[in-house]
């Protein structure tokens, strides 16, 4: 389990708590009040947080674990749980992501690819951004033959607010080299279809 570190943050978390509490105070709560006390303290810690991506390097943590393999099929890691926030409306939006990659003599450790969709999802974000940097950082950090990642996300945004719509579910699609290839991209449609 990843739990953050606030050491050296404690600057940003005195900001944040500052507009917090004013925002408690706008919507027209009584920040004494018992349940409150503590609340802008750890909406502040949650939000760095969940933004802790900006501080790491998705193509480095990639690079870290990198090893020569006479592998020239595709490699997929499919069904990864993401969250992130949407940065229109800072509500979250989460779901699953699908990678494929098809290696150049070169695989990675099948944990760093998580990895790097944790970090680029602990950004503000929207979600065709992310897909697109996430297949855009395999490419960069591996060299390989091809890349491919789909996203399908729930929105919160659409849900809580707005049109309200539940269960809505966006899907969002990156790919470079050989996935430009229709065969290859429905091949990996097909096996996200019957995960």
């Amino acid at each position: 389990m990843y739990i953050p570190s606030f050491e050296g943050k404690q600057k940003q978390i005195e900001e944040l708590k500052t507009c917090i509490t004013k925002t408690l105070e706008v919507v027209g709560e009584d920040t004494q009040r018992e349940g409150l006390l503590m609340t802008p303290e750890r909406v502040a810690k949650c939000i760095l947080h969940l933004t802790s991506g900006y501080e790491q390097d998705p193509v480095a943590v990639l690079q870290s674990a990198q090893f020569s393999e006479q592998c020239f099929q595709p490699v997929i890691v499919k069904n990864v749980e993401f969250y992130s926030l949407c940065e229109h409306h800072m509500l979250p939006f989460f779901g699953k992501v699908h990678v494929a990659y098809i290696p150049n003599g070169t695989i990675v450790g099948l944990s760093k690819i998580p990895r790097a969709i944790d970090i680029l999802s602990h950004r503000l974000q929207v979600q065709e951004r992310f897909t697109r940097e996430l297949c855009q950082c395999i490419q960069e950090a591996l060299n390989p033959h091809g890349v491919m990642v789909v996203v399908e996300a729930q929105h919160m945004c659409m849900q809580m607010r707005g049109v309200e719509k539940q269960g809505a579910v966006t899907v969002t699609s990156s790919y470079v080299g050989d996935y430009q290839n229709e065969q290859l991209r429905n091949e990996f449609y097909q096996s996200i279809r019957n995960s």
